[in-house]
């Protein structure tokens, strides 16, 4: 079965070569897909002389409709066009630890979806600030209660899903363009009946480089999930 990775990137120089080789020291047979916005700071220039020895390695560098949601669908996309059996996401910054990505995969014997978890057990999140923790564990309470999502940690982005939920989801129809993609995806996985299994891990903040979510993005994902629930309840959504 042919295992696609995605990893959305933007300025990301300091981090993806790094990623890209922890990543192949887990000898994992995995394609890596480096969706990258176009950074000035010469991310696709690193991944482009990475492909010269990685046969594995593939780069979509988009100059045009950027975001962090875009650049999902634009990933899982290409992926599905590469006849990915598996595909998976995960950030650039090491906040998503490579070393737990087989388990994810294992898990995918169980369900649809896997998402890397900080909220079950065994999984945790005390590396970051509290107001940051405290932002979410209010965020998943939000979630849960207004889209009734069986999941801890709805902010996960750090998960793994079968082809058939990709495409039954229709890409197409995501709107998010922003961050939020995560939680709108997963909502659609919920409505469409897939099974959606959670894998703790340790979730840290980036060491290098600057996060790109601050408190506009958190601020937007709230309406977003107001959003999606009009829309549910119109029959606008399903």
């Amino acid at each position: 079965m042919k295992t696609v990775l995605v990893i959305p990137t933007y300025n990301e120089a300091e981090n993806i070569e790094r990623l890209i080789t922890a990543l192949r020291r887990l000898n994992l047979d995995l394609d890596i897909l480096v969706v990258d916005d176009n950074s000035p700071d010469g991310t696709s220039t690193i991944a482009e002389r990475l492909m010269k020895k990685d046969k594995k390695l593939h780069l979509l560098l988009r100059t045009r409709d950027k975001g962090r949601g875009s650049a999902g669908v634009a990933g899982f996309k290409k992926a599905l066009d590469m006849k990915a059996d598996i595909i998976c996401e995960m950030d650039a910054d090491f906040s998503h630890d490579p070393q737990y990505l087989p388990a994810l995969l294992k898990e995918l014997e169980k369900g649809d979806v896997v998402l890397g978890s900080r909220a079950v057990s065994g999984g945790s999140d005390d590396d970051r600030p509290f107001l940051r923790r405290m932002l979410t564990v209010f965020a998943n309470f939000y979630i849960r209660l207004l889209l009734g999502v069986p999941v801890r940690d709805c902010n996960s982005g750090y998960r793994c899903f079968k082809r058939r939920v990709l495409v039954a989801l229709n890409l197409d129809k995501i709107t998010t363009k922003g961050p939020g993609i995560v939680q709108e995806i997963l909502y659609r996985a919920h409505l469409a009946g897939f099974r959606i299994v959670e894998v703790p891990i340790s979730f840290v903040e980036r060491r290098k480089g600057t996060s790109k979510l601050g408190f506009k993005h958190l601020y937007r994902g709230y309406f977003l999930i107001l959003k999606l629930r009009f829309l549910r309840l119109i029959g606008r959504l399903n």
